[in-house]
């Protein structure tokens, strides 16, 4: 896939040298290293791919220097009312909403309105079991364990979501903060400590404190109608349409609709430090624990293997962090059946490059997308995107 790529950059380098070399000059765009790429070649690259992998719609942002460097947006929001992706057009986020209200929660943080390490035990009104949405954990204490930097972390040791287990109730896997291993459910908790204890309504925290700082006009924690009129649909892997889903409760740990746009400002900010202290910011991108799973998903995959260690991956606050060719490096996935969503980001650079897509099949293209259109980044891939499980990305994130 890398060589498909740069093939196309190079014939479009060709074909710029020649019927075009009188025009203007082309802005450039920097990748990561500093080498140059036009618009132009940009493009080339990402059509081809797409093409290869048959993906329908597919956004690109890049930032550099903690600015917006490049957004475009490229083949279908719906094929079947041949109806095409655009830089606006409204995405679903999926698990990306996770980094938002990460990012969100670091405020609250600097403010003191919640420890990252105070049990969050101290900030409900009655103990977690006696919620009904918590009952489940009746006769198991380690509930008590629970705190913000553990649920944030990954390591709350709850599943992804308590439907996956045969009796679809919560449980603990582990003890927390022992282990990584990714939970929706642990991200949905720290929602509702923040809305039951703290009286916060976290849809109206994210829509001040993250979507208006950054301009993210068409970005909400839940469907508008605004948006229907630019809206893109999902396409299954075997290429079947699904309505995008109109969802009508604020879900931390993913019911974020946003564009290309929308997003990458919001990363650019992020790579800037705007809205947190130096500290907050160090701290949500800092190693809280380290990863020694072989893959991500299964999610409960068992750590046997200490050479897995040498992957080098560590959680960091509502993203995984890793060790780039530019420095530390953090990135965080989204997806669905119908969805696939990377944003990747060199810290000391203040660069990121986020993609979005209205299909599963992106994720066979994204690999050589940032390595051609933004670096060689040493990316896990083979953790993130696991080609021994099944998948069932609904599951996943």
């Amino acid at each position: 896939m890398i060589t498909a790529v740069a093939a196309a950059i190079a014939l479009a380098a060709s074909s710029a040298s020649g019927a075009d070399r009188h025009s203007a000059p082309v802005p450039e765009i920097r990748r990561v290293d500093g080498s140059v790429l036009t618009p132009r070649q940009v493009d080339a690259a990402v059509r081809s791919l797409m093409q290869a992998g048959r993906v329908p719609g597919l956004g690109l942002a890049l930032v550099r220097e903690g600015r917006l460097a490049y957004v475009n947006a490229y083949g279908m929001a719906n094929v079947e009312k041949n109806r095409p992706l655009a830089a606006d057009t409204v995405m679903y986020g999926a698990s990306l909403t996770k980094l938002a209200f990460a990012y969100m929660v670091m405020q609250l943080v600097d403010e003191g309105v919640i420890d990252l390490d105070r049990p969050i035990a101290a900030y409900l009104k009655k103990p977690l079991p006696d919620y009904p949405k918590y009952a489940d954990l009746a006769g198991d204490s380690r509930w008590k364990a629970l705190t913000a930097r553990i649920l944030l972390s990954h390591t709350s040791g709850f599943p992804n979501f308590r439907f996956l287990n045969p009796d679809e109730k919560l449980d603990f896997k582990f003890d927390p903060g022992t282990r990584y291993a990714y939970s929706g459910e642990g991200i949905n908790l720290l929602q509702f400590v923040i809305e039951e204890g703290l009286g916060r309504d976290v849809g109206a925290e994210m829509q001040r404190r993250v979507f208006e700082r950054f301009a993210m006009k068409r970005t909400s924690m839940t469907w508008r109608d605004d948006f229907a009129d630019n809206v893109a649909d999902g396409y299954g892997v075997d290429g079947k349409p699904q309505p995008h889903d109109h969802r009508s409760h604020v879900r931390a740990a993913g019911s974020m609709d946003t564009t290309i746009a929308d997003f990458a400002r919001f990363l650019a900010g992020l790579v800037r430090g705007d809205g947190l202290s130096p500290a907050s910011r160090a701290e949500m991108l800092r190693p809280q624990i380290a990863i020694v799973s072989a893959h991500q998903f299964p999610t409960l995959e068992p750590a046997v293997n200490p050479h897995d260690r040498d992957v080098g991956l560590s959680s960091g606050l509502g993203s995984v962090l890793f060790r780039s060719s530019f420095g530390p490096a953090f990135y965080k996935g989204g997806h669905d059946d119908w969805t696939d969503n990377l944003a990747v980001c060199v810290a000391p650079k203040e660069s990121c490059i986020l993609l979005l897509s209205n299909s599963m099949r992106a994720e066979t293209i994204y690999p050589a997308l940032v390595e051609s259109l933004f670096g060689k980044t040493n990316l896990p891939w083979s953790w993130e995107y696991n080609p021994a499980s099944s998948p069932a990305p609904v599951a996943r994130r």
